[in-house]
């Protein structure tokens, strides 16, 4: 078990629920576009929020950033530890940075007394594609495994040890390599995700892969589902891999629905996609399906609170497996959502 940070107001590692983070998008130096950004991500159900602080405008900018959301805010910071520095002082709840790329060892003995004075905990973060060159010519899963402890005991030789670390490549093999072989090493937590995944659709499919996979072994404390899209969702993304993994920790409505087939006389796609919609503001456990046809749909959804099965031009809602209403089929997603509601 790895052991606990603590990181504003949340808790990781020690067996605390896995956090969802997200990163803004925006220039941390526009506030109001940055604050608009993180109450967007809060409502989704971010957990942990990072913001790039590449400047001093962005530094003193976070200053009040923080003062909006009661997300912890992370400052993701490269070369520069005097802008980690002012990232500390504007109330960054964590400082994201590699030890190596922040200059001479001096630099980084200041800055690790600096925050632990603060108790302002550390990410070590290790990217595949941006490693030092002595690891040229080493196994790329090792390199970041051997790069992140390297960077962990440049900080423990100067008595900080309230260190989250992440080893990303956007291979998703390498990745889960990297972090199983860096989970037997050390007892750090772990944050978790596949950098650089791509636009949406590619950008789930090795994420889900990726993050599930270390996930079902047991790894990783936060997580970052990397999407070159609209940061929510992969707020969104993440919370479904938590689910559909049994790990995610509060009320929400699961939507399960059929594949279709020559059976189908209803818009299996366009319902199921305005029920999940509806799910996502619901505050309770349930769980809904959208099926095709009643030939096995009922059946097939027996773990479900409530759904429809399609017919030619009626279809019926079911409640736990009985029929408890046949309504017309283009009256199906209004019907649907008042049984959900009456729940």
């Amino acid at each position: 078990m790895t052991r606990k940070v603590q990181i504003g107001k949340i808790v990781i590692g020690g067996g605390q629920r896995i956090a969802i983070q997200s990163m803004t998008n925006t220039k941390t130096s526009d506030i109001d576009s940055t604050v608009k950004q993180l109450a967007e991500l809060e409502k989704a159900g971010c957990d942990i929020a990072r913001c790039s602080v590449p400047d001093e405008a962005s530094a003193i900018a976070l200053k009040e950033i923080v003062k909006s959301t009661s997300m912890p805010i992370v400052a993701d910071i490269h070369f520069d530890y005097r802008l980690a520095v002012k990232a500390a002082d504007a109330g960054a709840a964590k400082i994201r940075i590699n030890p190596g790329n922040i200059g001479d060892e001096s630099k980084v003995e200041y800055l690790a007394k600096y925050l632990k004075e603060r108790s302002i905990p550390v990410r070590i973060g290790v990217n595949g594609g941006s490693l030092d060159k002595k690891y040229e010519g080493m196994p790329l899963a090792e390199a970041m495994c051997e790069s992140a402890l390297e960077h962990v005991r440049l900080l423990e030789k100067h008595c900080f040890e309230d260190i989250v670390i992440s080893v990303k490549s956007s291979d998703v093999v390498n990745t889960i390599k990297a972090y199983r072989l860096l989970s037997q090493k050390c007892d750090y937590p772990l944050h978790v995700g596949v950098t650089e995944a791509g636009i949406y659709e590619k950008g789930l499919i090795k994420s889900a892969i990726g993050i599930g996979s270390l996930l079902c072994d047991g790894i990783g404390d936060t997580i970052r589902v990397s999407l070159t899209d609209d940061p929510v969702k992969e707020v969104y993304a993440a919370k479904e891999m938590l689910k559909a993994i049994g790990r995610y920790d509060g009320a929400y409505a699961e939507v399960v629905s059929c594949p279709t087939c020559a059976r189908t006389c209803i818009d299996v796609q366009g319902i199921a996609t305005r029920v999940e919609e509806y799910a996502r503001t619901l505050d309770k456990s349930v769980k809904i399906a959208v099926m095709g046809c009643v030939v096995n749909g009922i059946g097939e959804s027996k773990g479900c609170d409530i759904g429809v099965a399609g017919g030619k031009d009626k279809s019926v809602i079911f409640r736990e497996g009985k029929i408890i209403a046949t309504v017309p089929n283009e009256k199906i997603y209004e019907e649907l959502k008042k049984e959900i509601d009456r729940l």
